[in-house]
């Protein structure tokens, strides 16, 4: 009897304790305006046209990556309202400041939002307005209508594959030619044979004059190879001129950016007098034999894939198969020493009408 009256006690003290009530999941998770207000503006409520009275865990609405409530419970300290819950449900304005957004095109975009203008990013600030950059572009579209406004008998055209670029990346990484040294530049300029009253015509066109013998330009990419590109293009028309027509091979620039390596940077830039010093002792194969292997700046230098050794009265022969294996000759060509042009610009047209094209 002692126990069943211990029984009936704890029993007793089991009906009087108070029960805990479970909080729902939605109950414990903070709401979504804890740390600020990710998105002031936007129709949720309102283009749901979803519940607006009294609790209904299922009144929600997508928003971003997770869900907003249009229901009355959702109106609490900290709140998990949609952002238009207030004016939409309640006819009231939300209790937080609206985003202020930037216009542009006769369209709003909210804070925080980009765009690109050429070269510069824009960015919509907090005030409303679009913060860009003040990069100078490598394409200019005022410089270009400038230009086709002009009769200058040529038209510019925007090159999108100049658009975007800064002018700093354009000098850094599509030219490339260091300055010469200055033993470069105190050697004796060759003086042309001229008469002062010689008359040069408006007009000169090497591939009309040596068909067969001038090149088409290769693309250097965004490879600041521009000493390499330059002096194998010169090279291949020079020996393609003097040999008549005889050799016609279009030179690689690969193999300057990857073996010539004394005092130059590859895709970093280089000197023209160190390329025409490795063309005239070391020689070089052809494009199609060692193919320019990437348009994009290299962060380290390819390593060189083509040598050659003496074979006597300053010949040279390839000591490697060529990189490209489709192409079996691997011939090397060499040139004779570079030599300095007179500044004066009839000379240098001279010098193209006789000799072929310069550097």
């Amino acid at each position: 009897r002692a126990n069943m009256r211990v029984l009936l006690f704890l029993s007793l003290l089991a009906d009087a304790a108070p029960t805990t009530p479970v909080r729902n999941r939605r109950e414990l998770s903070p709401g979504l305006y804890e740390h600020g207000v990710y998105d002031g503006n936007g129709s949720y409520c309102q283009r749901g046209d979803v519940c607006c009275h009294g609790r209904d865990d299922a009144c929600t609405v997508p928003y971003h990556d997770t869900l907003c409530y249009c229901d009355l419970f959702c109106n609490r300290t900290v709140s998990d309202c949609c952002p238009d819950f207030w004016e939409y449900c309640l006819g009231i304005p939300a209790p937080f400041p609206k985003a202020t957004g930037c216009a542009r095109a006769g369209r709003n975009y909210p804070t925080g939002a980009t765009y690109r203008e050429n070269c510069n990013l824009c960015t919509c600030s907090p005030g409303g307005q679009w913060q860009c950059e003040d990069h100078v572009c490598l394409m200019d579209g005022e410089l270009i209508d400038a230009i086709n406004r002009g009769n200058y008998g040529w038209r510019a055209t925007n090159y999108s594959q100049f658009w975007g670029m800064t002018l700093e990346d354009g000098i850094r990484h599509r030219l490339g030619t260091f300055r010469p040294s200055p033993t470069v530049m105190n050697m004796n300029e060759l003086q042309m044979n001229m008469d002062s009253n010689e008359v040069l015509p408006r007009h000169f066109d090497a591939a009309a004059k040596w068909p067969g013998m001038i090149h088409e330009p290769l693309d250097q990419g965004n490879c600041a190879g521009s000493w390499a590109f330059s002096t194998a293009a010169v090279a291949s028309d020079r020996i393609s001129i003097h040999s008549m027509g005889h050799m016609t091979p279009s030179l690689s620039p690969q193999h300057l950016l990857s073996c010539d390596t004394r005092n130059q940077r590859g895709c970093g830039g280089g000197r023209l007098d160190g390329a025409w010093w490795y063309l005239r002792r070391r020689g070089v194969v052809t494009d199609q034999c060692y193919p320019f292997s990437s348009q994009e700046q290299q962060p380290g230098a390819q390593p060189c894939m083509m040598h050659s050794r003496s074979t006597g009265r300053g010949k040279r022969q390839a000591t490697a198969h060529c990189p490209n294996p489709q192409t079996h000759a691997n011939d090397i060509y060499q040139s004779t020493p570079a030599y300095r042009l007179s500044s004066s610009e009839k000379e240098i047209m001279k010098e193209l009408m006789e000799n072929g094209p310069v550097q």
